[in-house]
């Protein structure tokens, strides 16, 4: 097992909100200052804090006067192009790369740095809490203890999922990656019918928010499967069996997930080229 505080050569390109949260979770985690440099042009004030605190390496470019044997990252997709050329100087035949760029495949990166060992990655926004849920694949130049290392570094923000082909790194997107946005919906649409039958808006927010918190807290607390907990508060005859005899329906919750989640795969695939 790889443990944080064994990492050298870690250069983060991109602090932003996942960038930022990965370094965060590197810092809290053990990974030595010495470790780590970051390459931002304007990271925010939070991260600027961070960075004087730790005493970590700050660079406002790449440089060949840096040298990543792990090269995560972390920069928005529509700017990857500009940016990989910027980084060539700092990287070796055996550099690690990690990508957190939704839509940015295995091949773009290889066409454009060669046949490193690349590890292709999708986080999602409660990885900003050290609660994300992270999709993986790597190419075949990824060693075993390469992927200890890429998974040790992602594990610091959340749990990681490798998965069998890259090809289903547009599913996990579909489904973790993209998923807080669904949930975030939900207790917008719970607030909005509890709203409808009379509660103050307010009140509903906090109800519906608060129930959708707890209930994500005792799933993940619990050993016991959604199924499982749904149908232990589910009396027969009783209100929850009254709701989710609409929720469950034929056209019901799950036709409209099968079709968002399709949607959103195909996207992906279509943002990947």
């Amino acid at each position: 097992m790889t443990e944080l505080a064994d990492i050298v050569g870690v250069v983060l390109v991109g602090a932003g909100n996942m960038g930022g949260a990965m370094l965060s979770g590197w810092v809290a985690g053990g990974l030595r200052r010495e470790a780590i440099t970051v390459i931002d042009p304007n990271p925010s004030n939070n991260i600027k804090s961070l960075l004087d605190r730790s005493g970590i390496r700050h660079a406002v470019a790449a440089s060949d006067a840096i040298k990543a044997k792990i090269l995560v990252l972390a920069v928005k997709p529509q700017v990857m192009y500009a940016v990989l050329d910027t980084v060539k100087p700092m990287i070796d035949d055996d550099t690690l790369v990690i990508s957190v760029a939704a839509g940015k495949t295995l091949g773009y990166f290889e066409e454009r740095l060669g046949a490193l060992p690349i590890v292709r990655t999708i986080p999602n926004t409660p990885a900003m809490i050290g609660r994300g849920m992270i999709g993986a694949f790597g190419n075949d130049q990824v060693t075993e203890a390469g992927r200890a290392v890429a998974d040790t570094l992602l594990s610091a923000v959340g749990k990681v999922e490798w998965v069998e082909k890259e090809a289903d790194i547009d599913a996990v997107t579909a489904v973790s990656g993209s998923g807080p946005a669904y949930a975030f919906y939900l207790v917008e649409c719970m607030a909005e019918a509890g709203r409808k039958l009379g509660l103050d808006p307010d009140l509903a927010m906090r109800l519906a928010r608060g129930t959708v918190t707890g209930a994500g807290a005792l799933l993940d607390a619990s050993d016991d499967d959604a199924g499982t907990l749904r149908k232990n508060v589910t009396s027969p005859g009783g209100t929850t069996a009254a709701a989710l005899e609409q929720l469950m329906a034929e056209d019901g919750l799950q036709p409209v997930f099968d079709r968002a989640l399709e949607a959103a795969r195909k996207r992906s695939q279509e943002l990947a080229g």
